[in-house]
């Protein structure tokens, strides 16, 4: 995922937060400006048009007057399911609208209500899609399953004026558009990647990027926890990965590393909004941290230094070692014991320093690690060039300037039935600089700008790859030059919406120049939920007041 010699901007001031926009002073084409805290309530237009959220919904049908939430609003959910997405709204609702909002249980029928109810014989919205209906008596979203709800609530929060998100009491009024949407999505996989290795992430850190990725109806969290820089993830078999490994990163910092129980409270936060955490132990390369940490993983049994640089493909297990399948069964078993999702990825890219043969023979063999503990393999999309294993997942990081044979390789495999996640470096990848100017981030893979990264397909990307061969999107934001929230906020905003969008929407609603203006109306929420993001001069962000 990385190229040698990447150059870094390091140690430069970081960019700002964004000026407080406000809804109703128009549209502004200008650049990007320097940033201030969220200042004081935003003025808002009345009702937001119901199919102004992103991702753009599958059917939206607008009419019939508006509901009102008032002091006098309950929110009743029909089972014990439902009943967690509307304590999670709730929570959301209460603090900027000082109202009760009563969570029932039951399907008491009444007006002034939201009603959260699931329906089993609702089949055609899947697992995931949900119908959501307003109108003067109140707002029903019905599902499936929870994750439907869940997906259904996040729309209602985009349909309510931005003041929502604030965490301190607002003035209304609080109204949401009548009519009905009725939304499904694209592709089942919408990921998202957080690279903890190269700088390593808090608990508190990585639950912030999630509470940001459910908004915009991501489930999926890839987490990189392992490469030559850190070993992010204990595991009680090797106990100096962590200890060891885990105790520095790039630049030279203290580094750190999760317990299990971090790990788990990481999972169960994540299961909380319907994301599903990927777990990825980079292998045979990108492992200079256990290398470091076990002496015998080497194949002349010298330990090297702890790496706080930035290159790659220069470290590689050492494949003839019977000790170093040993040390994969161990990783791989207690990673997977603490995992539910379905999903355990195994790296594979950037292998410059292992012969193609051991290559070949090392993934054979990780892959059949991996399944014996009930997981279905994922692999960067070198894993390719191995032999992937039936049900394989292959993620695609190629750019325009990827070769057309190692394009075909993956078309090939893909035809042959390994499925695809599409990550392609010069549109999804979010630590790409947006231009020459931007401090964070990195150039290899080309300048990033908002409408770039948005303006594509998924189904028809990969020339010769099967449309149904696309499981789905995933943008990765990688660290070498991120610290905090506010770096990861400012590399992912407004780019991250339009991967979302790209994985969750019907291809017939994709049109760069009604989503730009859908982002531009995303702004204020950012400002209230306290988000830093890029002012991109594509964005017609309202004026800033």
């Amino acid at each position: 995922m990385r190229l040698p010699g990447t150059t870094l901007s390091a140690g430069v001031p970081r960019l700002l937060g964004t000026l407080l926009l406000v809804c109703s002073a128009g549209l502004a084409g200008a650049g990007a400006a320097p940033a201030a805290s969220p200042g004081p309530p935003f003025v808002q237009a009345a009702v937001r048009p119901l199919g102004q959220v992103v991702p753009a919904p599958a059917s939206v049908r607008p009419g019939g007057t508006p509901y009102t939430l008032t002091s006098r609003t309950s929110i009743q959910a029909e089972s014990r399911e439902a009943r967690q997405a509307g304590i999670y709204l709730a929570e959301v609702l209460r603090p900027s609208t000082g109202y009760a909002l009563p969570v029932g249980e039951g399907s008491r029928r009444g007006n002034d209500s939201i009603r959260l109810r699931l329906d089993p014989r609702a089949h055609g919205l899947g697992d995931e899609g949900y119908r959501l209906d307003s109108s003067r008596r109140g707002v029903t979203i019905t599902a499936r399953k929870g994750a439907g709800l869940f997906h259904g609530v996040q729309t209602l929060r985009q349909l309510l004026p931005a003041s929502i998100e604030e965490k301190g009491r607002q003035r209304g009024p609080w109204k949401v558009a009548g009519g009905v949407i009725t939304d499904v999505p694209r592709y089942a996989y919408r990921g998202a990647m957080l690279d903890v290795s190269r700088h390593f992430f808090t608990v508190g850190q990585v639950e912030r990027y999630i509470d940001e990725l459910a908004l915009y109806k991501i489930n999926e969290l890839h987490l990189h926890l392992s490469d030559d820089q850190g070993w992010r993830i204990a595991i009680d078999s090797w106990p100096r990965l962590a200890a060891y490994g885990g105790s520095t990163e790039v630049g030279g910092g203290s580094g750190g590393h999760y317990s299990k129980a971090d790990y788990r409270k990481i999972v169960r936060y994540a299961a909380a909004r319907h994301l599903e955490v990927v777990p990825e132990i980079d292998l045979p390369s990108h492992t200079n941290a256990a290398l470091a940490s076990y002496a015998e993983l080497n194949c002349d049994g010298v330990a090297p230094p702890l790496y706080t640089g930035t290159d790659v493909g220069f470290s590689s297990l050492c494949v003839p070692k019977a000790v170093t399948y040993d040390f994969v069964d161990d990783v791989v078993r207690e990673l997977a014991a603490m995992t539910p999702g379905r999903y355990l990825h195994i790296g594979g890219d950037e292998a410059h320093s292992t012969s193609q043969q051991d290559y070949a023979a090392f993934m054979a063999k990780a892959q059949a690690v991996v399944g014996r503990y009930g997981k279905t393999v994922v692999g960067w999309h070198q894993l390719t060039a191995a032999d992937p294993v039936k049900g394989a997942v292959a993620q695609y990081w190629g750019y325009d300037g990827t070769g057309a044979a190692e394009r075909t390789q993956v078309a090939n495999a893909a035809k042959a039935g390994t499925r695809l996640i599409l990550s392609p470096a010069d549109r999804a990848y979010l630590d790409m600089k947006y231009t020459e100017s931007t401090p964070l981030g990195q150039d290899w893979a080309g300048l990033v700008e908002v409408r770039r990264s948005y303006d594509w397909n998924p189904g028809s990307y990969l020339e010769g790859a099967p449309a149904a061969s696309v499981l789905g999107v995933e943008a990765p934001i990688w660290t070498e030059t991120l610290t905090d929230n506010e770096d990861i906020d400012i590399m992912a905003f407004p780019r991250l919406p339009g991967i979302a969008e790209l994985g969750w929407s019907p291809a017939a609603t994709h049109d760069w120049d009604t989503y730009r203006i859908r982002l531009a109306a995303q702004a204020p929420r950012w400002d209230a939920l306290g988000m830093h993001y890029y002012r991109s001069p594509q964005v017609p962000w309202p004026a800033a007041g």
